[in-house]
């Protein structure tokens, strides 16, 4: 069995903007949501910036009861859900449970920083500081976990680990447990709370991060050459996959088609892609064969672009050498929101889908010199955006330990 596979609810939380259309008018206004991190003490660090989400206020979403076992991480991944499925008017409940149904869940980090700040309070304090929930708040799996209790989703059910391209891999996942007939629904996401001063400083000794010192939201430079590193932050989004024949025969509003999916491994280092990008080369290359389509069949391409010096020069000749001296429409949309790690896949296959939706492609802001890599056919829309209709799109996530995942999309 072979099935189609749509995408019918969007939901998300950054720094610019919550739910579809909070994110949908962040990018709209073409600014960055980076900020100067208030959450703690940055000076003994390098890096002081952070896509913080200033407005989420976990009172307004949980009872007191339901905040003492859910950490922030799985907090983000609830909300995440009811936005999607609001957004896609479905309706999941644990009185009615459904075996087609399933989660395929991404993260980085899980519930890390919730173990840094309880490991603070147990050295202090001992033992008895040390809350019940904590061994059901710090694993990644809480995520889908929660999710499959609070929804009644008893199908297919996970959290994958694949460091920054686990959004993506959640989708791509889905994607293919609804194709193959295993589900006739899927909430796919991510999401990510990294914020603590340990989680932190350990991209920080390792001078990944960028060091931007005056103006906060200049820190995140997408493939320009001044570029100087990734700006960390929290967030997620939220994507509804459903078979064809179950959204239309609910009539449901259909974003955009999954075509192709693809995820390999460098084999290479664990924190530095191949120079030439050669696995990033055939992952778009696998991707777009799954979706039966040429290269130049792509309208817009949006691009992982971390802001890192060696990964954006790398994904840029990767991308020229898949699409040739003219290349589709790019932008890296990070430089709005920052880079929440694992959850960025999922936020990015979110915007592909507002941008064929809206016939609009979001900026990369910040890139005033693009760098060396960016030859003369290379498309980036650069610091405003473009109208512009799409009929294909392709989304780039790459990640520690050499993975690469390519998604594409098409208009149904």
């Amino acid at each position: 069995m072979s099935r189609r596979v749509v995408i019918t609810g969007l939901g998300a939380l950054t720094c610019i903007g919550h739910g579809r259309k909070g994110l949908w008018e962040g990018l709209l206004r073409e600014r960055s949501g980076v900020s100067f991190i208030s959450r703690f003490d940055t000076t003994n660090y390098e890096a002081k910036c952070a896509g913080e989400i200033h407005d989420f206020v976990p009172s307004d979403h949980f009872p007191p009861h339901k905040l003492k076992r859910i950490d922030r991480y799985a907090q983000f991944a609830l909300v995440l859900t009811q936005q999607a499925l609001d957004d896609a008017g479905l309706k999941l409940s644990p009185e009615n449970p459904r075996t087609d149904v399933g989660v395929c869940f991404g993260t980085a980090l899980g519930g890390i920083t919730t173990a840094e700040l309880t490991h603070e309070n147990f050295l202090n304090k001992g033992v008895r500081a040390i809350p019940a929930a904590l061994a059901l708040q710090v694993f990644g799996g809480s995520a889908h976990s929660n999710i499959s209790i609070a929804y009644g989703i008893r199908g297919y059910s996970t959290t994958n680990s694949n460091s920054c391209a686990s959004g993506t891999v959640a989708v791509g996942e889905a994607f293919r447990i609804i194709r193959d007939g295993r589900a006739n629904v899927v909430m796919a996401g991510a999401a990510e709370a990294p914020l603590a001063s340990l989680t932190f400083g350990a991209f920080d000794i390792i001078k990944s991060m960028a060091k931007e010192t005056k103006d906060a939201s200049r820190a995140v430079r997408p493939f320009d050459s001044t570029r100087t590193g990734f700006v960390m932050a929290e967030g997620g989004g939220g994507i509804i996959l459903e078979s064809l024949e179950h959204a239309q025969a609910r009539g449901a509003h259909i974003y955009a088609e999954v075509l192709g999916y693809a995820l390999n491994n460098d084999a290479y280092h664990m924190s530095s892609s191949l120079p030439e990008g050669e696995s990033a080369i055939n992952a778009m290359k696998i991707a777009l064969d799954e979706a039966k389509l040429k290269p130049e069949q792509i309208d817009y391409i949006n691009a992982h672009a971390s802001s890192t010096p060696m990964n954006d020069g790398t994904e840029a000749k990767a991308v020229t050498k898949v699409f040739g001296k003219k290349t589709p429409a790019i932008s890296g949309t990070k430089a709005y929101y920052g880079h929440p790690l694992g959850a960025s896949g999922a936020i990015e296959a979110a915007i592909c889908c507002l941008a064929m939706e809206n016939s609009h492609i979001p900026p990369t802001l910040n890139c005033h010199e693009p760098c060396e890599e960016i030859t003369p056919g290379f498309d980036l829309v650069r610091l405003k955006g473009r109208s512009q209709a799409i009929k294909y799109a392709l989304s780039n996530s790459f990640g520690f330990g050499g993975i690469n995942a390519t998604l594409v999309f098409g208009k149904v």
